[in-house]
């Protein structure tokens, strides 16, 4: 829901909802969706769910990170301009500086026992942030026995055909989606002109 007038408190409000969601982004882009959900739609009721699941489907479907693309579509949403441009540093300035350090202290730590023991146990985690966002998409997409039938396919391919591109998947979706409301509309427009002469007659 953009705002007419954007005020810099709404901007901050904005920039740190981003910069507390970045830092605990494991996994990448997806497991922030649980995480986003929360403080977008529950908390500061800024967007519908479906909206946000909109979002990270475009997101998911451009070049670049998903978490990036995500924060800079919802902030563009909710903010217009300036709002995408505080949720864009928001997202990308603990990141940043987090891998800046990291990287600078990686070659004295990455052998060592304990933060070896915190990745195995971080790994799982982010499974399950993974599958939580997932299933809470699933339950707002699919809608229909074509919505399930489309996403089943999809799976099975993606599991299947290893080497399968993701953009040509996306994009198939995307033309039977369009394909299939061409085809509900000409039924629903041929329903109507069908009411339309039995009430001549």
């Amino acid at each position: 829901m953009k705002k007419s007038k954007i005020s810099f408190k709404f901007l901050f409000e904005i920039f740190m909802i981003f910069f507390k969601i970045s830092p605990i982004t494991f996994g990448g882009g997806f497991a922030m969706i649980p995480i986003m959900e929360e403080d977008i739609v529950h908390k500061k009721k800024w967007m519908a769910k479906e909206n946000l699941i909109d979002i990270f489907a475009v997101s998911q479907s451009l070049p670049g990170a998903i978490a990036v693309n995500s924060a800079t579509f919802v902030g563009y949403q909710i903010g217009g301009v300036p709002g995408a441009l505080a949720a864009l540093f928001g997202i990308i300035i603990p990141t940043f500086v987090i891998i800046v350090i990291l990287g600078a202290l990686l070659g004295s730590f990455q052998h060592n026992i304990h933060v070896q023991a915190a990745l195995e146990g971080i790994r799982p985690i982010v499974v399950a942030l993974i599958a939580s966002a997932a299933f809470k998409m699933g339950r707002v997409s699919l809608v229909d026995k074509i919505c399930v039938a489309i996403c089943s396919i999809c799976i099975l391919s993606l599991l299947v055909f290893k080497n399968l591109n993701l953009i040509l998947v996306i994009f198939l979706g995307a033309f039977i989606g369009i394909v299939i409301m061409k085809v509900k509309g000409l039924q629903d427009k041929h329903l109507d002109q069908k009411k339309a002469s039995g009430e001549t007659l």
